[in-house]
């Protein structure tokens, strides 16, 4: 049941990195998936706990949908709102980085 939970999770927010959003935000997009990779190996060596995971597929799927919004407006993203992500994923890689290590 646990396995099927988190299958179901990383489809869904696999399936907001991956749904195109705008030229210009390729490489946040590039940025989640390489924190999803990240984070999916954590889970399969065992340095990332359940809740740990659940955390930051919670605020990875956040960061998808934000660009997502951001990224709707058909004129790609403005400075502030590259900015915006931008902290955000990088807040999420430390967090990523600090779970596996702790």
């Amino acid at each position: 049941m646990k396995r099927l939970v988190c299958t179901i999770l990383a489809t869904a927010v696999t399936g907001l990195i991956v749904a195109p959003l705008s030229v210009s935000a390729g490489e946040i997009r590039d940025r989640l998936v390489n924190q999803q990779q990240r984070v999916y190996q954590g889970v399969k060596n065992g340095t990332l706990s359940g809740a740990e995971y659940r955390n930051l597929q919670r605020r990875e799927a956040s960061v998808a949908a934000m660009s997502y919004r951001y990224g709707k407006s058909g004129n790609g993203l403005t400075a502030r709102e590259r900015a915006a992500i931008d902290a955000r994923l990088n807040n999420i890689s430390q967090s990523i980085y600090r779970n596996k290590h702790d």
